[in-house]
C-alpha cells in the first residue's frame, strides 16, 4: 500500500468573501481551519498533499502543509501546476509567494506545457485521480470547484467540506 494522498480545491482570492486581505478576521478564522483539518489528515496518516496553486485557497492550504512539515517532516507537498506561466500575470508580491511555495515543494507537476482553456480542469483531474482525499473549501454552486466536486464524487472519493467564513 502506498502513501496516503489529500489534494485541496477551493475558491480563488476574488471569490472569497475577504478577497486579498488576509488580515480579515474570516481569512485568519478560515486559515487556521485548514491548518487543522491538514494536521488531523496528518496524524490519522496522510502524508503527501497536492496544491493547484492557485491564489487564495490553494496557497493557504500550501503553507499550511509547509508550516505543518516543521513538525512532521516525513511529509511531502506537490505542486500541480496547469501550465509553466500560471502566475505570470499575478501581482509581484503574489508571484514572489507562489515562487517561495515551489521552492519548498517535494515535486513539481506541469500539467500542460501551455496554457489552454481546460488547463485548470486537466489540473483539477490530475489532483482528484492521484488522491485518497479531497478537501474542498467551497461555498458557490458553480464554477471550476464545483466542477472538481462532481468529478470528485465520480471516482468515488472522500471529500472534506470546509465551509468559507461569511
Amino acid at each position: 500500500m502506498g502513501e496516503s494522498v489529500c489534494a485541496f480545491t477551493g475558491h480563488r482570492s476574488r471569490k472569497l468573501p475577504w478577497g486579498y486581505d488576509e488580515q480579515d478576521a474570516r481569512c485568519v478564522a478560515f486559515k487556521k481551519c485548514l491548518y487543522d483539518v491538514v494536521e488531523s489528515l496528518v496524524e490519522s496518516g496522510v502524508e503527501h498533499f497536492i496544491s493547484g496553486m492557485a491564489q487564495g485557497g490553494d496557497l493557504y492550504f500550501a503553507e499550511a502543509v509547509l508550516a505543518l512539515r516543521e513538525k512532521y517532516p516525513h511529509i511531502t507537498l506537490e505542486a500541480a501546476v496547469p501550465y509553466p506561466g500560471q502566475a505570470d500575470s499575478w501581482p509581484m508580491e503574489q508571484r514572489q509567494r507562489y515562487k517561495r511555495i515551489l521552492s519548498r515543494c517535494a515535486r513539481v507537476t506541469v500539467v500542460q506545457e501551455q496554457y489552454s482553456r481546460s488547463c485548470m480542469l486537466e489540473r483539477n483531474r490530475y489532483m482528484v485521480d492521484r488522491c485518497d482525499v479531497l478537501l474542498v473549501g467551497y461555498n458557490e454552486k458553480s464554477g471550476g470547484t464545483l466542477y472538481t466536486i462532481n468529478y470528485a464524487r465520480k471516482k468515488s472519493r472522500e471529500m472534506i467540506l470546509l465551509p468559507i467564513p461569511e
